[in-house]
């Protein structure tokens, strides 16, 4: 049986520049790197970023992305502080919470997101999507 998440790895294609980008920008804090990877945490987020010649040239092309929790009081700060560091945004945002839709150095989709699934369900019930049912 599952228990939860147990890590996220991301392929990347400049393992210096996506290390800079989690840890210097998203303050992810650093717990080893070697030639071919690193191993960063957040919370209790493990991130292995995993340096992949496959990623090289790869682009969005669908929803699946990864959000991560921010406090609404630094939502601001944090969200000038990426688009200062010149990340691109894919998506504006339509639903309950600030959020800000970001690519990594290597596009990857990311969120920064205030709220929770609480916050999401009462805003749901509020105004359902179509045909939503919930448990």
């Amino acid at each position: 049986m599952l228990l939860g998440l147990n890590h996220l790895t991301l392929a990347v294609s400049n393992l210096e520049l996506s290390f800079n980008f989690y840890v210097n920008v998203l303050g992810f804090s650093p717990k080893a790197l070697w030639r071919q990877g690193a191993y960063l945490v957040l919370g209790e987020l493990w991130l292995c970023l995993s340096l992949d010649d496959a990623r090289q040239g790869q682009t969005r092309q669908d929803y699946t992305h990864y959000a991560f929790s921010v406090a609404p009081e630094n939502f601001a700060a944090l969200a000038v502080r990426l688009r200062e560091y010149g990340i691109s945004e894919w998506k504006d945002n339509g639903s309950e919470g600030e959020s800000l839709y970001f690519t990594d150095p290597d596009q990857h989709a990311l969120e920064i997101h205030c709220g929770n699934l609480a916050s999401r369900l009462a805003a749901c019930r509020e105004k359902p999507y179509q045909d939503m049912v919930f448990f």
